[in-house]
């Protein structure tokens, strides 16, 4: 499956995420907020009841192609089966149940072209594992979706992004003590090839630059800190660089990110995730988004979790989620050539 143009007159489907954490209330929030950030037409997989403390207008849809004509004047919401009772800050596998169901059914309309992207909200790891969810995360049961669809293997690579910075983390969920076993030549180059191919694709890039962070201090110092640089990360470079990747490093990581660094390239690849994802919290925590490269479709996220202490007080930022939103329009519509320019 891949985007076609018709694709992107298609509404963005927003999934409920963790409905005990503050997905409701930013959803809501961002459907305020629609003519301000001029927002493209969005419909939520969740349930009406859920958004009565918010008291914002709620329409119950049955077609996503309903969305357009809802939108202006209220949200549009797709029931999922079921119902259950959320208290704030209080996550519970039952629920668990709809927020998968929720991303299952965002995938089916995905599939058939009903939406044009999914935005996913937060949801918890451990409570959908407690719901029997048997995937790591969000990205690994997309790309296993995805693969579905076409027979292939697909490998997905996570990339954070704010207006300042985009970042990759080539390793992600793994103990530091473990980050540089899991460095290898082959997931340098997979990784990279993915980033350089959907840069193109999704933001307009003719040449992407792509800057690669070391994994030791100062980047080894010339094998003096470690070999990393010198036996996997700098062999992976020059291969990528004759394919004519635009592709530099490996830089040390202390001098990449500030503001005349940033002006060198258009990417950084990080080895490990908290060397890819503290300089964007840092630079653009409430503006920061996930977005998922290398599927067949369009995946944003916003770039924080469930929030449990906040949830339910009305205190929460919608910004992330807003920012999710015009990404997926944004990437879309550079996929499908209806729009020209980053």
């Amino acid at each position: 499956m891949s985007l076609q143009s018709s694709t992107s007159g298609s509404p963005i489907v927003v999934t409920m995420g963790d409905p005990a954490g503050i997905s409701t209330e930013i959803t809501a929030m961002a459907w305020q907020e629609r003519n301000n950030q001029q927002l493209s037409p969005f419909f939520v997989l969740s349930r009406q009841s859920l958004y009565a403390p918010w008291k914002i207008p709620v329409q119950v849809i049955h077609s996503p192609e309903e969305t357009r004509d809802c939108f202006p004047h209220a949200l549009p919401v797709i029931e999922l089966p079921d119902d259950f009772e959320v208290q704030p800050g209080l996550p519970s596998p039952e629920s668990a149940q709809m927020t998968i169901q929720s991303i299952s059914s965002a995938i089916d309309y995905i599939k058939t072209g009903q939406a044009s992207s999914v935005v996913t909200n937060p949801v918890n790891k451990h409570v959908l594992y407690q719901a029997g969810f048997k995937f790591p995360g969000h990205t690994e049961y997309l790309a296993e979706r995805a693969g579905q669809w076409n027979e292939t293997r697909i490998r997905p690579v996570m990339m954070l992004l704010s207006s300042q910075l985009k970042t990759v983390p080539l390793t992600v969920h793994i103990p530091l003590n473990k980050v540089s076993e899991h460095i290898t030549e082959p997931l340098l180059m997979r990784t990279v090839r993915t980033v350089h191919s959907d840069m193109k694709k999704y933001f307009g890039l003719a040449s992407p630059r792509i800057s690669v962070a070391g994994l030791n201090p100062h980047a080894g110092e010339n094998g003096a800190m470690g070999r990393e640089e010198i036996e996997i990360i700098q062999p992976a470079i020059r291969a990528l660089q004759a394919e004519d990747i635009d592709i530099s490093g490996p830089w040390p990581a202390d001098t990449l990110f500030h503001e005349k660094a940033r002006q060198q390239y258009d990417v950084v690849i990080g080895m490990y995730h908290d060397q890819a994802l503290i300089p964007i919290k840092t630079l653009g925590f409430d503006e920061g988004v996930n977005t998922t490269l290398g599927l067949p479709f369009v995946r944003t996220s916003p770039d924080h979790g469930t929030a449990y202490d906040i949830a339910g007080k009305g205190c929460a930022s919608p910004q992330s989620l807003i920012e999710a939103i015009k990404l997926a329009r944004k990437m879309v519509q550079h996929a499908t050539g209806t729009k020209k320019h980053a």
